[in-house]
């Protein structure tokens, strides 16, 4: 079997510092770096590893890349002689302790995914479906929650179980005990993401049957949150006066954005840009809300928005309004614009909903369309 290989240098406190380290004005991703590991490092890994990794001098990659308003993800990665090992972590050190687990894992099973060679075993391949196709078909943002969600609930579960032995009996097993937990929402997500994972296995010829076409959940009335009243709005927003809690809260009152579209939300003129998260196949998508009169009271002298991460937001609002949740912000706006009367084409594309395929293709609307019927949004 073939070996991976890595140096025995260490690498030096300078370059450990900046690898970890990143300026605050630096928002763009960093260039593939060489890794080496130290030899405290190096004997954890199995035996059989530790040996090249000390005597051949190669060396892994660690790529940075921006995750968050003000922090950073490190993968490290080994993609030679057939394999494709990657490993990472919101921190190096994590990143690098990830990695030589999977090291170990190579040790103890002998299932290590090679380019050419399409894996057989649940955990294996569900990670190349991940990488090679789930990737490229969603956005950043869905992509990690998925994932996330996946590793969590899946990856323990199934481990590396050649996915012809994976039967719908376990899988109903697995989605009732989520359900029993009365997280049903999640349940159909898991279902979801299994059902994408079979159906790929079949195109590839692994399987010949969908183990999720016999397993059943029963229907989740989907929350897309409630409007806070005009009382809790104020609340919201003077319990946290003088805190730049105060503008995130307005803005996001205000737009109607998804809380992960709040990162690229910039100020242009008289209105907010932001990414439109809900565009897949990775078209990107830009929608454009006025800056309403609600909103321009809090947008004097700022020039730039900036925000904490979204789970640092999500709990201050929970101390404030303990049964909302942060995305009630975004039905807030939508039930606003529907009580002044916004147009619905306007509505439509302040919020980032489609307007289906020939609204999409022919609608281009005016700048002072959408600020007349931004005015309206004022009470």
């Amino acid at each position: 079997m073939a070996v991976l290989k890595a140096a025995a240098d260490s690498i030096s406190m300078d370059k450990l510092k900046a690898l970890t380290s990143v300026p605050e004005h630096d928002s763009k991703l960093t260039d593939s770096t060489a890794l080496k590991f130290s030899d405290k490092e190096i004997s954890k890994m199995p035996k059989t590893f530790r040996k090249e990794f000390r005597t051949q001098g190669c060396t892994c990659h660690v790529r940075k890349r921006k995750s968050g308003v003000d922090t950073w993800n490190y993968e490290i990665r080994y993609r030679r002689n057939g394999y494709n090992i990657a490993a990472s972590a919101n921190n190096l050190e994590e990143a690098k302790q990830k990695f030589i687990k999977k090291l170990n894992h190579v040790e103890k099973y002998g299932k290590q995914i090679k380019e050419n060679r399409i894996p057989t075993t649940f955990q294996e391949f569900s990670d190349y479906f991940f990488e090679t196709y789930y990737k490229r078909k969603v956005v950043a943002y869905s992509y990690k929650v998925t994932l996330n969600r996946f590793n969590k609930n899946l990856r323990p579960i199934f481990k590396s179980m050649p996915l012809k032995n994976i039967t719908g009996f376990m899988c109903q097993k697995l989605l009732d005990e989520v359900c029993t937990q009365g997280k049903t929402k999640t349940a159909i997500e898991l279902k979801a993401t299994l059902n994408n994972i079979f159906k790929m296995a079949i195109r590839h010829g692994i399987i010949q049957s969908n183990p999720i076409d016999i397993v059943f959940i029963e229907n989740h009335a989907s929350e897309h949150g409630k409007a806070l009243t005009k009382e809790q709005e104020k609340l919201l927003l003077t319990s946290t006066k003088d805190t730049p809690f105060q503008l995130m809260f307005a803005v996001g009152l205000y737009t109607g954005m998804r809380p992960n579209e709040y990162s690229s939300a910039k100020i242009e003129g008289d209105f907010i840009v932001a990414i439109n998260s809900k565009r897949k196949n990775g078209k990107v998508e830009y929608k454009r809300i006025p800056i309403i009169p609600m909103l321009k009271p809090y947008l004097e002298n700022v020039k730039e928005l900036k925000f904490y991460v979204i789970n640092r937001i999500r709990e201050k609002l929970h101390t404030i309004l303990p049964q909302n949740r942060l995305y009630d912000l975004r039905t807030t706006f939508y039930t606003r614009c529907q009580e002044c009367g916004v147009a619905e084409v306007a509505r439509n594309e302040f919020v980032g909903h489609s307007l289906g395929v020939l609204g999409d293709t022919y609608t281009d609307l005016s700048d002072e369309f959408l600020l007349k019927e931004g005015a309206k949004l004022n009470w």
